[in-house]
């Protein structure tokens, strides 16, 4: 049975607000899962409520509830203590419930004001559309929230990832919602963007609004929130006053356990070099790239956003050609024109973006697994499923995979599990060398850990390790040696003895010098 945590008795001021939206005895089935089990929530005006849970707790079934587009099988939903009926989006919307996902759906060739009003345009009294009355509205609610930068005319197109962001946030708040749901909304912002962003969830504090903030950055919830709900395993396992509750108590309650072991303890034993890189270029992406990684060894790769790391990582995969330097594995001379050139030579890349480069959405868990390694798995041209089965379970048991079983679409799994699929699917193929690009983005702390260990494991095996990260925690915990890099070029490389954040962040930032003098 779950142990529910007490919840902290509420402050003077909070004591006394009646919350905005209430849900209680939620439950939700699918065939085969319990995505929800009797769970509650409350949202209150005027305050950040977090949404804390691993991967597969029922955070985005719940969120989809509260947006109309699933229906509870039991369970009650109030809104301002009215029961309401959330059939439709539309009625979600009506209901004055919006939400800002990390992948908000825009329309490329729409201008901004189109996409901040797209559904609900302000109108003429013949009916057509008020294209002044929408652009001079669209002015406003950018204005209102910092991103006057923005021109309302211009098409989403032409605007760069984070501005696109902001042009969804805007969507959410033209709306004038009483609940607004934040779904990861800081994973494709930068730190002044999310600092902005965080500016913008005071303004809606302060003008009534309840939020709904679902993360996996703990620093983020304890910034912004002041209420946290806990799911584990799609039940109501916690609740209560942030400022009130410890971090490793929350920790505790989301995984069943300790946090004692989120960075696994390991002697390295690291050997000769294994890949050498010298002087690697490209013409607008990086400039003159050495380094080597030595048999079990795992060499992370730290730096800001637009540094240039993940481009590094494509050309030693074949996505893309340098036009100068070499690259030498095992003592041989590679170059890699494709990525199949690349895993036939034992180099394997787990990219960032898993769900549109790392998985086939549509394919069942062991077809993923098996995709690279078909000659294994096959004869005379023939598929042998028994063996493409026993290829996929031998690897996703390493990984600890949550799934009722490996026939199951890889599409209908939460993140952390679609990246354990994605590392499955290449260490299946036995490489020299995984490069592993923001191995934990947006997946929860338990499949944080259990990527952590596996990695210890993997080295320990003797297999080497690059690992891009931009949380310095991860970097820190994980790396033997960090190579830092700025604007397309590596700027520094320390081994992780006595290192410290304030010294990556501060080269990364290239002002390491200046704070010396």
């Amino acid at each position: 049975m779950l142990e529910v945590a007490t919840p902290a008795e509420p402050g003077p001021i909070l004591a006394e607000t009646k919350p905005l939206l209430t849900l209680k005895g939620i439950s939700k089935r699918f065939p085969g899962v319990r995505a929800l089990h009797d769970v509650s929530l409350s949202l209150y005006p005027g305050q950040v409520t977090a949404l804390i849970g691993e991967n597969g707790a029922g955070k985005s079934t719940l969120v989809k509830i509260l947006t109309g587009i699933y229906q509870p099988d039991e369970g009650e939903i109030a809104v301002k203590g009215v029961p309401v009926h959330l059939g439709s989006a539309h009625a979600a919307f009506g209901a004055g419930i919006t939400a800002i996902h990390q992948e908000t759906v825009l329309f490329d060739e729409l201008s901004v004001a189109e996409n901040v009003f797209l559904g609900h345009a302000p109108r003429t009294r013949f009916k057509t559309i008020d294209w002044s009355k929408m652009r001079r509205e669209a002015r406003q609610v950018l204005n209102d929230m910092g991103a006057s930068h923005i021109d309302p005319n211009h098409r989403l197109k032409d605007l760069s990832i984070a501005n696109k962001h902001l042009v969804g946030v805007a969507r959410a708040m033209s709306i004038d919602a009483d609940v607004v749901i934040m779904d990861e909304p800081t994973a494709a912002l930068s730190y002044k963007e999310i600092e902005d962003l965080f500016v913008l969830i005071e303004l809606l504090k302060e003008d009534g609004k309840a939020v709904l903030f679902i993360s996996h950055k703990f620093d983020e919830i304890y910034r912004i929130a002041d209420r946290y709900t806990v799911f584990r395993d799609g039940e109501l396992v916690g609740s209560g006053l942030l400022k009130e509750t410890d971090q490793n108590a929350i920790i505790k309650m989301m995984v069943g356990r300790s946090v004692d072991h989120i960075f696994p303890k390991r002697e390295a034993q690291i050997g000769a070099p294994l890949l050498e890189v010298t002087g690697l270029s490209h013409p607008t992406e990086f400039d003159d790239i050495s380094f080597t990684l030595r048999a079990g060894e795992i060499l992370g790769f730290y730096g800001l956003v637009g540094a240039g790391r993940s481009e590094v990582m494509q050309a030693l995969f074949g996505i893309t050609k340098p036009s100068a330097g070499s690259i030498s594995l095992a003592g041989a001379t590679i170059a890699p024109a494709s990525p199949a050139d690349a895993v036939n030579a034992g180099i394997v890349y787990v990219p960032e973006e898993r769900g549109k480069q790392g998985v086939v959405i549509g394919m069942p868990i062991f077809k993923n697994v098996s995709l690279p390694s078909l000659k294994r798995t096959s004869q005379s041209g023939v598929l042998r499923l028994r063996e493409e089965f026993a290829l996929a379970r031998t690897y996703t048991e390493r990984l600890d995979l949550r799934a009722s079983s490996l026939s199951q679409d890889v599409g209908t799994l939460s993140g952390g599990n679609q990246q354990k699929v994605v590392i499955a699917k290449w260490l299946a193929t036995s490489p020299k060398v995984i490069i592993l690009d923001e191995p934990t983005k947006g997946i929860d702390i338990g499949s944080k850990a259990a990527v952590h260990e596996f990695m210890g494991e993997l080295v320990a095996e003797g297999l080497s390790v690059i690992m891009v990260s931009s949380e310095l925690p991860e970097i820190l915990g994980m790396s033997d040696r960090v190579v830092v890099m700025r604007e397309g070029r590596i700027v520094a490389t320390h081994d992780n003895t006595e290192l410290s954040a304030e010294t990556l962040v501060r080269t990364a930032a290239g002002i390491a010098e200046e704070q010396q003098r």
